[in-house]
């Protein structure tokens, strides 16, 4: 097996060294045609030397000097503006959703300054601060009903400063008996963390991920998932990922690579479709561009996703990826179980997510059709909403979930539906998530 090694200045987020809003209020916007010549140079320098496809790199600097000898940025006097023509122009071209101009003149003068190691470090601890404050992209981490480990990630950041939250998330779902990973709001970030993460889906034999090319240098590197990682792995249950427009560069490699490996099932929107790495590069005191200088190739497919996107599995709004792919991992549960009671416990579950889906909604003369005393049970109609109660005890609002059943709130394991005989209630029947059931004759 070839060991993998990554560079790891290539990375695939728009991240974090160039925040677009590092700049203080009172900065100069303005910018001069004699300015918007020294940016386009400059830009056009970086896009020649180092875009992983040379051809390409010199037709979008090419195309930006035309630009701006047709006069098609005259009428532009503000940075910000400048930068997005840029970017359009450059897009335009190239077509890679990657490549952006950005104007940050305070972050990158304090890029110039660092020289020093200390000044260095000062900056990175800087960078580590900032996304320490959202959790290294880990936004949350549960287990749903029915032992499905759910995990909201927003971004793949750099195993130096994140590895200890992963293994932690990571570890936290280790006893689920599927695992939801939503990408849906995640934009891309590290192949590192791709691994790390990967590799708990997998057992210890190394899998083969992702290959990648490096213009600058010339060279291949791949991933594999790591023979060793702190904790349990989950090399059996399933697994489904989801997608959206905005999952984007290496969220987009995450879910490209567990599709072809057969690993997962993807529910959602086709991603956005980038598939280059590379990194901010300083074009000018005011200006930076960001440069794909390496390209993904899969060794299943031997090409990427690169301006098609991934196409999911389940093609499904991104609104309703998560309920859609609960209720098939919920499903497959069932189909795999032979306990009857967890597969009843699992059909409830399924049940209440559909009557979510629904949203059931009744008239007046439905509501009073159910209002009555039932033994010990009463339900009433108050003020357009039904309630039931036992005997003396607490009052509780009935949600109705369509065919005659209604759920409550504060009792996810109890639920009631109501017999009818001639199209008249007659009974009130509670139903349990282990199966059991208990009836009372309407009086």
């Amino acid at each position: 097996m070839k060991k993998h090694s990554i560079l790891s200045a290539l990375i695939y987020l728009t991240t974090f060294l160039f925040s677009m809003a590092a700049y203080a209020q009172d900065q100069d916007e303005s910018i001069t045609e004699k300015e918007q010549k020294e940016v386009i140079e400059a830009v056009g320098k970086q896009l020649t030397d180092k875009y992983v496809f040379p051809e390409m790199g010199k037709k979008m600097a090419d195309q930006l000097k035309k630009n701006m000898k047709k006069g098609q940025y005259e009428a532009i006097d503000n940075a910000l503006e400048f930068q997005e023509a840029l970017t359009q122009d450059l897009q335009a071209v190239s077509k890679d959703k990657h490549i952006k101009v950005l104007f940050d003149p305070v972050e990158i003068a304090e890029q110039q300054k660092a020289q020093t190691p200390a000044d260095k470090q000062k900056l990175k601890d800087q960078m580590v601060a900032r996304n320490r404050m959202g959790n290294f992209g880990f936004h949350e981490v549960k287990i749903l009903e029915g032992n499905i480990g759910y995990l909201d990630l927003r971004s793949f950041q750099g195993t130096a400063y994140a590895s200890d939250t992963a293994v932690a998330a990571m570890n936290f779902l280790s006893n689920s008996d599927a695992i939801i990973i939503d990408l849906r709001q995640n934009g891309g970030g590290s192949p590192h963390m791709i691994q790390l993460i990967t590799s708990y889906l997998y057992d210890e034999e190394p899998v083969h991920l992702n290959s990648f090319y490096h213009r600058p240098t010339d060279s291949h590197s791949q991933t594999w998932t790591l023979p060793h990682v702190p904790g349990k792995r989950n090399p059996n249950v399933p697994v489904y990922v989801l997608t959206s427009g905005r999952t984007f560069s290496a969220a987009e490699e995450f879910s490209y690579n567990l599709k072809n490996l057969e690993r997962a099932t993807l529910v959602g929107e086709t991603t956005g479709g980038g598939a280059h790495p590379g990194g901010h590069q300083i074009a000018t005191d005011r200006f930076a561009v960001w440069v794909p200088t390496g390209r993904a190739i899969n060794p299943i497919t031997n090409t990427n996703w690169e301006g098609t996107g991934v196409t999911p599995h389940i093609e499904v709004e991104q609104e309703q990826a998560l309920n859609t792919a609960y209720t098939k991992a919920l499903e497959e549960l069932i189909e795999n179980n032979p306990d009857e009671n967890a597969q009843a416990r699992y059909q409830w579950i399924i049940e209440g997510l559909e009557a979510e889906e629904r949203m059931v909604e009744l008239t007046t003369s439905e509501m009073q059709s159910y209002a009555g005393s039932y033994g010990p049970r009463v339900v009433t109609l108050e003020n357009g909403e039904l309630y039931y109660q036992r005997g003396e005890g607490t009052k509780y609002k009935l949600i109705p979930m369509g065919n005659h059943k209604f759920s409550i709130a504060e009792i996810p394991y109890f639920r009631i539906q109501f017999e009818h005989k001639d199209d008249q209630v007659v009974a009130l029947v509670g139903t349990y998530d282990n199966g059991r059931t208990d009836k009372n004759m309407r009086d």
